[in-house]
């Protein structure tokens, strides 16, 4: 058997290697870790996590939950609920609750489940959660709407649905007592409502920390992780679930505060979590008994699951926003997608042993049900929320867009030609004297400044793949490539050289910060303006088997810029010459050309009709 550190590497390798595999061949993560843990574990028994770490099993992975959560509520600023407040309200109070409703009455009378254990689950099971919802939204690129709608109701609903299954629990107890008392039921509100202050007054105390200058910025991220520990484990202790409830107070509570430091360490945390949701799924995968998945297959609980996932959660997710001003695909897409995750798990262990050591027999098929409720959610949700947001017309996959940064002469050009390959371009720029030649041009637009934070909340840089930063002032363009690169990927944030013909220190230094050089180094701002001055082309030229490569390099000129080439299947790839780029057969180059290389092929067409004319007038 190997040993526990071992076993830890491994955990992490596989959770990790999911998530590559995942993002290499454009498939849902949580189903290729999912189906990895199954594999080492049940399947072919080369680990089980539950039994080798032993005491420290659950611990781990509430506190992993915990992190997550937090994050994932860190994202959620009241700013972005903008016309979506109603819908976001509804689908989280009265959409649960018609869920919770529903849900026990489908596990009464399909499950076979007692009615009290039907409730207690039926609560629990309204949950999505961040762990399921937020790989999904990363692969989708679903519009802002819907993808906003789904992220609010996975946050914020997680704790709601724990704390409606201890809700649905301590009303069990209560009334199934010989000699009934409400003291439990009055404990279970007055935690809640504690949990809820608790972890609002953690928000602001480390907030305020960190405004005022108590905490130094080395010790910033680590004094966030050791508080939402803290948090989550006080007010878990004096109840039970209610831990959820407290992080993710405080989350919202410092995402709202407006704190720098905040936002600063957001991409940190992002990867943390991005670690402990692969950690924690191939944990809990493994640690499945080999029974359960025979269980799964049993008529009554195909039939739950199937009703949950095609009646249950479109009734409430339609009845709950009647009139709330969505749409109808809105509604449909929303209704449709609600895969189950860590949360649910976890819980319903946790309740499964609870029910049992009250006498409920029949809470033994607890965790078979839901995990057959997690595994066919993540499957069927994951490989048909693309496929369905395309259908609804409420995705944004296509070509990938450009986003400029700078408003100039070359920007406004090169604009125009990726417009016209049909590649969706933005130019950003916070002068509206500078964007009058793109106006008038019929280009997209915004005006602002690319670091506000009104641009953040009002710019939609969802279909943009690419960024561009090509203003005039090159300590601008470093300071938006490092900001942006976390969201973009560092292979897609590029930045005009900054490298002036008169060099300075300041060019020097820079040019080791921020995203990867456009074009080349030879080429800033201002020569590629002095180019288009002097009367440079933008051409395309097409790849072919007679007209390869080769060809185009021996008959280009000697002053040509490559821009960018698009293939085939849409691909659009930017030249660089920190990235190595080789166009193939079919790929069409789009280069800025001197004047004389178009006048020479002007004057050969011209000297070709001349020949024609003359060779009909002879005829004649």
């Amino acid at each position: 058997m190997p040993s526990l550190l071992f076993e830890i590497m491994l955990v992490l390798f596989l959770g990790i290697g999911s998530q590559w595999v995942a993002w290499r061949y454009r498939m849902p993560a949580i189903v290729i870790m999912s189906i990895t843990g199954l594999l080492v574990g049940p399947i072919l028994g080369l680990m089980n996590p539950e039994e080798d770490f032993g005491n420290l099993y659950s611990p781990l992975i509430s506190v992993a939950v915990a992190l997550i959560l937090f994050e994932g509520s860190l994202n959620l600023n009241f700013k972005e609920l903008r016309g979506l407040g109603k819908p976001v309200f509804r689908i989280s109070t009265i959409g649960a609750f018609i869920a919770w409703i529903l849900g026990s009455l489908t596990a009464h009378y399909i499950a076979g489940l007692s009615w009290a254990v039907a409730f207690v689950i039926g609560g629990l099971f309204i949950v999505t959660g961040p762990t399921v919802i937020m790989p999904l939204l990363r692969q989708s690129k679903l519009k802002p709407r819907p993808a906003k709608l789904l992220k609010w109701e996975g946050i914020i609903v997680d704790p709601i649905g724990a704390l409606l299954a201890v809700f649905a629990f301590e009303i069990i107890v209560f009334l199934t007592a010989s000699t009934p008392d409400a003291t439990q039921l009055g404990l279970f509100f007055a935690a809640s409502l504690f949990a809820a202050v608790f972890g609002w007054a953690c928000g602001r105390g480390i907030g305020w920390m960190f405004e005022t200058g108590h905490i130094p910025e080395f010790l910033k991220s680590p004094s966030v992780f050791v508080v939402v520990i803290m948090c989550f484990s006080v007010t878990d202790e004096i109840m039970h679930e209610t831990g959820l409830l407290a992080v993710t107070a405080m989350g919202i509570t410092l995402a709202n505060v407006g704190i720098d430091s905040i936002s600063d360490m957001r991409h940190f945390k992002e990867n943390i979590t991005v670690l402990l949701t692969s950690a924690i799924f191939i944990m809990l995968t493994a640690s499945l008994d080999p029974d359960i998945l025979l269980q799964i297959f049993s008529p009554n609980i195909l039939g739950y699951v199937i009703l949950m996932m095609i009646v249950v959660r479109p009734l409430s997710i339609f009845l709950s926003t009647i009139g709330s001003g969505l749409t109808f695909n809105e509604k449909a897409l929303v209704g449709w997608i609600a895969p189950r995750g860590i949360v649910a798990l976890t819980v319903s262990g946790y309740f499964a042993t609870v029910l049992l050591r009250e006498g409920f027999a029949d809470a033994e098929i607890l965790t078979t049900l839901t995990f057959a409720l997690v595994f066919f959610t993540v499957v069927a949700h994951g490989f048909s929320l693309s496929w369905l947001a395309k259908k609804l017309h409420l995705s944004l996959e296509g070509t990938p867009g450009v986003l400029i940064v700078g408003s100039n002469t070359f920007t406004v050009n090169l604009a125009k030609t990726l417009k016209k390959s049909k590649v969706p371009v933005l130019i950003v720029d916070s002068s509206w004297e500078r964007l009058r030649p793109a106006r008038e041009a019929g280009l997209s637009f915004y005006h602002g400044s690319m670091l506000s934070e009104q641009t953040e909340y009002n710019l939609d840089t969802i279909p943009y793949e690419y960024l561009l930063a090509a203003t005039d002032d090159n300590a601008y363009n470093a300071l938006i490539c490092t900001t942006f690169a976390p969201e973009y990927g560092r292979m897609h944030v590029f930045k005009l050289s900054p490298f002036h013909q008169h060099k300075d220190g300041s060019s020097v230094l820079v040019s080791k910060v921020g995203g990867r050089i456009l074009f080349n180094r030879r080429f800033p701002l201002e020569v590629l303006n002095d180019k288009m001055r002097e009367g440079y082309v933008f051409r395309q030229t097409t790849l072919t088997q007679r007209f390869t490569y080769e060809h185009y390099l021996a008959e280009k000129d000697d002053a040509t810029v490559f821009l960018y080439l698009l293939k085939p299947s849409g691909e659009l790839k930017f030249y660089s010459e920190e990235m190595r780029t080789v166009p193939a057969v079919g790929d069409t180059i789009i280069s800025l050309t001197p004047p004389n290389k178009e006048y020479a092929k002007i004057m050969a067409r011209l000297g070709s009709k001349r020949n024609t004319n003359s060779k009909d007038n002879n005829a004649e």
